[in-house]
């Protein structure tokens, strides 16, 4: 009897207990408001390894991989991360030659990999090969007839150099519309905003 006794109150206590517990709070999405880029926004972008024109490997419509070298930031949010991936294209170019001619390269950027899909880039870039060129020139004419031995140096753009790009096209993210926003120059490490794809009906084939 007392056994059952026991049993009933403490049944009692624990159901008084679970109908008296608050409930757990439920984590609330916040609220998401759209940042838009503008296009002809500045990307600093450096490829990945050394394009060159010497040798046969690099021709004209020769593609290579780009990567982008800073953050790019608005609103104090990362839009575009260092590092993100891209491509480019040699344009046109010359190689070395006789009488101090050195090689003559062009290049242009043509997107970027961002949020799983590409990123349409603008931009180009003119490399010549470094020397003196005319003070060549000048040693060769005056050399007579082995000028014609006299080359000039080839054109390279090597990874780490800073090449100028631009966005082609407005880029769309999401952020949280009641996160502070950072101050650039401080220690704090900026947010990445969630990139968002375009319309079916606006978006280009890869």
């Amino acid at each position: 009897m007392r056994a059952a006794i026991a049993i009933a109150l403490l049944t009692a206590s624990t159901t008084a207990y679970a109908q008296g517990a608050a409930p757990e709070p439920q984590s609330a999405e916040p609220a998401m408001r759209q940042l838009v880029v503008s296009p002809n926004t500045e990307v600093v972008v450096t490829p990945n390894d050394t394009v060159t024109t010497k040798g046969k490997r690099v021709k004209e419509g020769f593609k290579f991989p780009i990567s982008t070298v800073f953050d790019v930031m608005q609103d104090g949010y990362v839009v575009i991360p260092k590092g993100t991936r891209g491509e480019g294209t040699v344009t046109w170019m010359t190689n070395k030659g006789a009488f101090g001619k050195s090689g003559k390269m062009e290049v242009s950027f043509d997107w970027l990999e961002l949020g799983g899909r590409r990123v349409a880039l603008t931009g180009t870039h003119r490399q010549e090969g470094e020397g003196n060129t005319g003070a060549t020139v000048g040693t060769a004419v005056a050399a007579g007839v082995f000028a014609a031995f006299v080359t000039g140096r080839s054109a390279s753009v090597a990874n780490g150099q800073q090449l100028r790009a631009r966005t082609a096209e407005p880029l769309t993210f999401m952020v949280p519309s009641n996160a502070q926003r950072v101050i650039t120059g401080t220690l704090m490490q900026a947010p990445v905003a969630a990139p968002v794809a375009p319309a079916p009906s606006a978006m280009q084939p890869k």
